[in-house]
């Protein structure tokens, strides 16, 4: 055999498959779990309100500062890019910002994820914020049934929002505590992202769902 057919073989011989990371395959997996159970709330939530009626369930979204859900919800879809730009850091192994705090583009995954920290947190003390408003307003998870659907749907969101966060917590820490960034922290950081993304869209749907189809 001639060493020009030998070179057009060794990459069939030696090359290697790509093969899916099984820790991102395992989140998808477990995320689309998750999504099934966030269907399960939204026929309980539809299905309440096809029993209770139109008038009755009127009365009971008027109660709700729509702007503010607004707000509150716009913070928590930005947080996605800010969570987004962090993954591009760890992509490129970049741990910790490289420039000046104000020079973002010189930022690495932890300032990226430690600002979507601190968006996550303010979603989910605006919930609180909004859980306070409409308890103080009679509106309580006991007192008819759209506060129990409403809490319910909502407040299992603000536990997977929590998650979220505490997972944030835990790839900075893993990060700060590496002797040097490389793939597992790469991995990690992809990996959250997922999740964050998931809760961030859900919470979407649940925002359309709730304070805009009347």
């Amino acid at each position: 055999m001639t060493s020009a057919a030998q070179d057009r073989l060794a990459p069939a011989v030696t090359g290697r498959a790509n093969r899916p990371n099984i820790v991102a395959v395992g989140t998808i997996v477990w995320l689309s779990s998750e999504l099934m159970f966030f269907a399960a709330l939204f026929a309980m939530y539809f299905t309440t309100r096809a029993v209770q009626g139109p008038k009755v369930w009127l009365e009971s979204t008027g109660l709700l500062n729509i702007r503010f859900a607004a707000i509150n919800t716009t913070v928590l879809v930005l947080s996605s890019v800010t969570c987004q730009f962090g993954v591009f850091a760890a992509e490129r192994f970049q741990a910790r910002r490289s420039a000046s705090i104000w020079k973002f583009s010189k930022w690495g995954m932890r300032e990226w994820f430690a600002l979507t920290f601190l968006m996550g947190a303010f979603f989910i003390g605006g919930q609180v914020y909004e859980y306070a408003n409409l308890v103080r307003d009679h509106l309580s998870l006991s007192s008819r049934p759209y506060g129990s659907v409403f809490y319910i749907t909502t407040g299992f969101h603000g536990l997977h929002v929590t998650g979220g966060l505490i997972a944030f917590l835990i790839v900075m820490i893993r990060v700060f505590k590496a002797r040097q960034f490389g793939h597992t922290q790469a991995t990690t950081a992809i990996v959250v992202s997922y999740y964050w993304h998931f809760v961030d869209i859900v919470w979407i749907a649940l925002f359309s769902a709730i304070y805009l189809i009347k």
